[in-house]
């Protein structure tokens, strides 16, 4: 199957060979050189992932961003920055941008990190349609981290799965066919990456799951012991369900990965 991709690029030695690289690679490409000309394509074209850079002329990435998820278009969003501050990923997440890679960067982690967005949103559609979620068998199933569980399954479990694929552990619940989430009666306003996060912590509450088998299960490739790309994922996260005055249900094991539960 060959997958449409915007590219929005303002440097054009970039662009033309980001551009030359997708199509050797089987994407169909339309680029584009500034922000006003990406909102133009994304409407025209109906792209199945865009690859956006944060400083174009005009209007910027994170505009462009912003006014496709207020439009309620749930395209696949990878980032690419120069900025390599937390602060400026955060930025981009908040804008609703689904992953991001840092200039300079090596074509093959675009082309990895693509694919891996590509995936979720192939498996999310399915998910859907069968009543299950990312983190999901086909018969809609828990199914916990092969390499990161601390506990096995007697007992491990504080989640709930109900059949109709919701999740409720703490006082969490995630509906999957909706992609919503509340904590308690406060509705949490997540993107596609910190939804799929936060519904695999839950459905394995209780369990540490190692970095490994995060990125595996999240980007469905893992990105290496220098990756910040989890780190800021799960700081973001935590900022919008671990709130002031609200008991942690996120935590760090150091050296290890990440658990959910309260304690």
């Amino acid at each position: 199957m060959t997958h449409s991709v915007l590219l929005a690029e303002d440097d054009r030695p970039i662009r033309t060979a980001l551009e030359r690289a997708l199509t050797l690679e089987g994407y169909q490409v339309t680029a584009v050189a500034d922000g006003i000309q990406a909102l133009a394509a994304a409407h025209r074209e109906r792209p199945d992932v865009i690859l956006l850079d944060v400083m174009m002329p005009g209007i910027d990435g994170l505009q462009v961003c912003q006014v496709l998820r207020a439009e309620q278009d749930r395209t696949p969003i990878l980032m690419l920055t120069a900025r390599v501050e937390t602060a400026d990923r955060i930025a981009g997440l908040d804008a609703g941008a689904d992953d991001y890679v840092v200039k300079p960067f090596e074509v093959e982690e675009v082309f990895a990190r693509l694919r891996a967005l590509l995936r979720r949103t192939t498996a999310g559609s399915a998910g859907a349609e069968d009543g299950g979620g990312p983190g999901t068998g086909s018969d809609g199933a828990d199914e916990p981290g092969e390499s990161g569980g601390a506990a096995d399954a007697g007992g491990a479990y504080e989640a709930l799965v109900a059949d109709s694929g919701v999740v409720e552990a703490a006082d969490l619940r995630i509906d999957g066919p909706s992609r919503r989430a509340w904590r308690g009666e406060r509705e949490l306003e997540l993107t596609r990456t910190e939804f799929e996060l936060l519904e695999l912590l839950a459905r394995n509450a209780g369990i540490v799951l190692d970095h490994s088998t995060i990125y595996d299960r999240i980007w469905g490739y893992d990105f290496g012991p220098g990756s910040k790309n989890l780190a800021v994922y799960v700081g973001y996260l935590r900022r919008k369900v671990d709130v002031p005055g609200s008991r942690p249900l996120i935590h760090t094991v150091r050296g290890v990965g990440y658990v959910l539960r309260e304690d």
